[in-house]
């Protein structure tokens, strides 16, 4: 029996297509030396790039065509036609090029077209020699390399509270933490290249102070560092619960790696969880730890979760979504207390509850 797992998809770009087959302003799947192909009409041109997004995978040919561009179907990354260049994140990197021919009719897809490496372009006195950008998140590092793709060639320096490289935040509620997806994915990139690209990334430098007249930050280490431009891309921190037994060692919250890391390692010991909030991070979280044989339990104060954003009927089959999968649902409730024994006492209505199986029970709080 043949493997066609891995087989291409679509017509053999390389022998060609008739040019019929490709009206204008669509796009065609096939396949060129063993690649998957896109390739794309607009008007009298004609564009063959990487079929794949280089985010998470999706396929191209279910996006949209916008002008001389292509936006991934999944979460609306934007590349361009003529170059496969990121123009949008959440992608990083571009997608591969082809050349593209028409004869008698048809067109044939040539070879891949070699990509053009960005050129520093040497800096004007009245432009900022130092760029500081505090926070290492997906922002600041799109802005450092957006800034190095567009040819800056000042100093790039990105300061960061924590102890990981950038990494893909919404990975940490999903797939690292429901244990589908291995710790090296989390990186958005390696250590080599902020220095192949001479982009200095400090790890464990929260900032104490800021001072923007005379233009320096310093670190919580005392070492100062001056710029000519700022970007601030620190972006959010949880909200921290203000109740009784919230600072205990098994209440957890989730927004760096090593926030993850902690939870899949009390994940694999633990038998039921709490997640205290029912919107995208939260449950996220309790699809992942479901995914890892953990009871869990959701606490929420809404009636229907993420019905502000989604709606009533979308919100309610969200629930059942989960509820199919092994997840309980405590809504309309607010958390008043945890113990020491990870015991969580809730508020419903008027009266204050408790949970009589919660001794083997963690607290996972929710950004």
């Amino acid at each position: 029996m043949t493997d066609t797992k891995n087989e291409p998809s679509g017509p053999d770009l390389v022998k060609g297509v008739s040019l019929s087959r490709i009206a204008d302003g669509a796009m065609l799947l096939g396949h060129a030396h063993n690649e998957p192909v896109l390739l794309a009409r607009r008007g009298v041109e004609l564009f063959a790039i990487g079929a794949i997004c280089t985010h998470y995978g999706a396929p191209l040919a279910d996006g949209l065509l916008v002008g001389d561009t292509v936006r991934c179907p999944w979460h609306h990354a934007c590349f361009s036609l003529r170059t496969g260049a990121t123009l949008r994140p959440p992608a990083l990197d571009p997608v591969s090029c082809w050349n593209v021919e028409q004869r008698d009719g048809s067109v044939y897809v040539g070879e891949k077209l070699a990509r053009a490496e960005p050129q520093r372009i040497p800096l004007k006195e009245d432009k900022p020699h130092a760029v500081i950008i505090l926070g290492a998140g997906a922002a600041g590092n799109e802005a450092a390399e957006t800034l190095r793709r567009e040819g800056y060639g000042g100093r790039i320096t990105m300061l960061s509270a924590d102890a990981s490289v950038p990494c893909d935040r919404p990975n940490l509620s999903k797939g690292f933490l429901a244990g589908t997806a291995p710790a090296e994915s989390n990186s958005l990139r390696s250590r080599a290249f902020y220095i192949d690209h001479d982009i200095d990334l400090k790890l464990n430098a929260p900032v104490a102070s800021l001072d923007a007249k005379s233009r320096h930050v310093q670190l919580a280490d005392g070492s100062r560092h001056g710029y000519d431009a700022l970007l601030l891309a620190t972006g959010a921190e949880p909200i921290k619960l203000d109740v009784p037994g919230a600072t205990l060692g098994h209440v957890h919250y989730l927004r760096t790696l090593a926030d993850s890391r902690a939870l899949v390692a009390k994940a694999l010991t633990s038998h039921r969880a709490v997640v205290i909030g029912a919107s995208f991070i939260g449950l996220e979280v309790a699809a992942s730890l479901r995914a890892r044989n953990v009871d869990v339990h959701v606490v929420a104060p809404d009636a229907v979760p993420m019905e502000k954003i989604l709606g009533a009927d979308v919100g309610n089959f969200i629930r059942k979504l989960h509820e199919q999968h092994g997840v309980t649902f405590h809504l309309g409730t607010t958390a008043v207390s945890i113990d020491a024994q990870s015991c969580l006492g809730f508020l419903m209505g008027n009266g204050v509850h408790g949970d009589s199986s919660c001794p083997s029970r963690d607290v996972e709080k929710n950004g």
